[in-house]
């Protein structure tokens, strides 16, 4: 195995889920065995290495493991000497401080004082410290939201993501500490740097992809720098002469979150036979 390039992915839960997705996405392939900790990739000189989400920051640090794909809270929390290579554009969250909803805490200058409950006692440290409020923290690996109600907290500094689970226990957000996704991070000293780069290259074109997608559309030519306007892709559209040569096709990237309002504005100026492809992978 020492010959190989070690990823870290995290083990069980919904993190592990989206990282293989996105590893065979990427054309990193491997399988699983049931209660195995290691798995050979097909074809590549790579082994995945399955571990705890929170060790991977340290054991990437420690040079365990070259790569590793795990949250940026933990990254942060953890304060491991690694390299940030990407952000992954899934596990999206935020670290929030919350009291109870009848608490009459406003603001973070009356929290002298107060317990705080929380899985991230370095990060919160370091807030609490700028805004110079003394804190008694209650560091805990579980769950925090409860704390309040058992009577161990009179505040809790936990992750967000719907806030479905703060209203079920009648929390609100005093305030946000940062904002977190999953990210693919390298020990700085592996001596496998090409690999890295070539599982970073392929990372990148499924990351891009999922945040694109093909539009393609006939135009009057009369209308057409006015359509390019409206999407004008990654670098510029790429536009085909129809055998009517008042018409012209064109095809371009456009962010998927924007494709619906470009559509419209598409028609509006003209456009038919306006269509939307899924793009799986790129290189840009």
């Amino acid at each position: 195995m020492n010959e190989n390039l070690r990823i870290g992915v995290p083990s069980k839960g919904r993190l592990s889920e989206l990282a293989g997705e996105l590893l065979h996405e990427a054309g990193i392939n491997f399988r699983r065995q049931e209660r195995t900790l290691f798995a050979r990739v097909s074809g590549l000189p790579i082994d995945i290495i399955f571990l705890r989400n929170d060790d991977i920051p340290v054991l990437c640090a420690e040079g365990a493991i070259d790569l590793g794909l795990t949250g940026s809270d933990l990254v942060s929390e953890s304060q491991a000497d690694v390299t940030v290579r990407m952000p992954l554009g899934v596990g999206r969250c935020r670290l929030s401080l919350c009291v109870p909803e009848n608490s009459p805490i406003k603001e973070c200058s009356q929290l002298n004082g107060v317990r705080i409950a929380t899985s991230f006692p370095r990060v919160t440290e370091r807030f609490l410290a700028q805004h110079n409020a003394q804190v008694h923290l209650v560091n805990l690996s579980g769950s925090v939201e409860i704390m309040i109600g058992l009577g161990v907290a009179d505040a809790i500094v936990d992750l967000v993501e719907t806030g479905s689970t703060l209203a079920a226990n009648q929390l609100r957000i005093l305030t946000d500490i940062g904002s977190y996704e999953t990210v693919l991070i390298q020990n700085p000293r592996t001596k496998h740097g090409a690999t890295c780069d070539r599982v970073v290259r392929r990372l990148e074109g499924v990351v891009i992809a999922r945040e694109y997608s093909l539009l393609e559309y006939n135009v009057p030519k009369e209308r057409l720098a006015e359509a390019e306007a409206v999407t004008p892709g990654f670098k510029s559209p790429t536009v085909s002469q129809l055998e009517d040569s008042t018409w012209c096709a064109v095809r371009v990237m456009v962010r998927s979150k924007d494709v619906i309002n470009a559509m419209e504005r598409l028609e509006a100026l003209g456009a038919s036979a306006i269509l939307e492809t899924s793009i799986r992978n790129c290189r840009l």
